[in-house]
């Protein structure tokens, strides 16, 4: 549901000098399941900078090795390509992970659903090879689809499917859970003020060097064009998520129609509403990812009913008839005071 091609969100770190110098910040940045990530983080502590960019390593190589898409050989795409329906055993957090994911698909009215790669490449999306397919061709897809097809033994860490041929793509939940792993290298680290950005979702604690919040953007919604919608200040210091799904990253026209890469669970099909932008903002990236997701699916009318629910902080961003961007927040995001936009 999520393409890993999103916008990276631009972020700014300004360190003032003073009388005493403050601490350094350290960066690392690299590339890592199609996308990017960025990193900053300062202590006061005596940490090791190179053994936390080897932990960084680890644990991305950890991560592709349990959920990527990407990779053959992960333990996901092992799933995927089992027709048995017997249960299958998979790490702890990975078990976590994919309640996460159930959880959203039951709240969000089925709209999430990360079993429907199958119709990505029915649609094209995949293969950048578009082709709207007929009703009888989408029916026949959506047959070897849904969540509901699943079945977690929690306690037991393992996981079984009633359909042989379903699949699941975590490219919807990835992002959040690999900032939820990179916080932790930095927490077991003793780092506890840090912003971190994977394929432009962001997770941020504490401040900056100089006692000054991080500040991170959102994206303009808008294809093709590189610019900034609004500048967010970090209020909350214990840890804020922002995670951004958006219709403008993957889509294709046809027949005087646009196509949106967010596809609707429920009807096979890509969303037609003028919802173009969702930010769920909140203390787990894991859920933000997946609900941002889930927002997109609903759009804007669906999702703030949803959002009001849940109690879940979300920046909705619709584009009108006349190209016009109008915003909206649910009231969780207006009272949760963790964030203070800028612009």
């Amino acid at each position: 549901m999520r393409c890993f091609h999103a916008v990276v969100l631009t972020f700014v770190l300004i360190v003032i000098g003073g009388c005493s110098r403050p601490p350094d910040i350290q960066k690392y940045q690299g590339d890592a399941e199609g996308t990017s990530f960025h990193i900053s983080w300062w202590t006061e502590g005596d940490v090791d900078g190179d053994r936390v960019k080897q932990a960084f390593d680890q644990a991305l190589e950890q991560i592709g090795l349990w959920i990527s898409n990407y990779r053959d050989d992960s333990l996901i795409a092992r799933f995927n390509r089992s027709r048995s329906t017997d249960w299958q055993d998979l790490p702890p957090e990975v078990t976590q992970l994919l309640a996460i994911a159930r959880t959203v698909h039951r709240d969000s009215r089925g709209c999430y659903d990360p079993t429907i790669a199958p119709l990505f490449d029915l649609w094209g999306f995949r293969a950048d090879e578009f082709q709207p397919p007929d009703r009888q061709q989408i029916d026949a897809t959506l047959a070897e689809t849904g969540y509901d097809h699943v079945t977690l033994d929690e306690g037991g860490s393992r996981i079984r499917k009633t359909l042989p041929a379903l699949s699941i793509d975590m490219s919807s939940i990835g992002e959040g859970y690999t900032l939820w792993r990179l916080q932790r290298v930095l927490e077991n680290a003793g780092v506890h003020d840090y912003l971190i950005e994977f394929g432009g979702d962001t997770l941020i604690k504490g401040h900056k060097p100089d006692g000054s919040r991080w500040k991170v953007a959102i994206a303009r919604p808008s294809p093709g064009n590189l610019a900034v919608q609004k500048v967010l200040e970090i209020t909350g210091e214990d840890g804020v998520s922002i995670n951004t799904s958006g219709t403008y990253h993957h889509f294709f026209d046809a027949q005087g129609h646009r196509y949106s890469h967010i596809l609707d669970a429920r009807t096979g099909s890509p969303v037609s509403h003028d919802l173009v932008s969702a930010s769920v903002i909140g203390s787990d990236p894991r859920v933000g990812d997946a609900w941002a997701t889930a927002m997109l699916c609903l759009g804007q009318q669906a999702g703030m009913q949803v959002a009001r629910q849940q109690h879940l902080a979300v920046l909705f961003i619709r584009e009108d008839r006349n190209g016009k961007l109008i915003e909206s927040r649910s009231p969780a995001l207006v009272e949760s005071g963790l964030v203070k936009e800028m612009k």
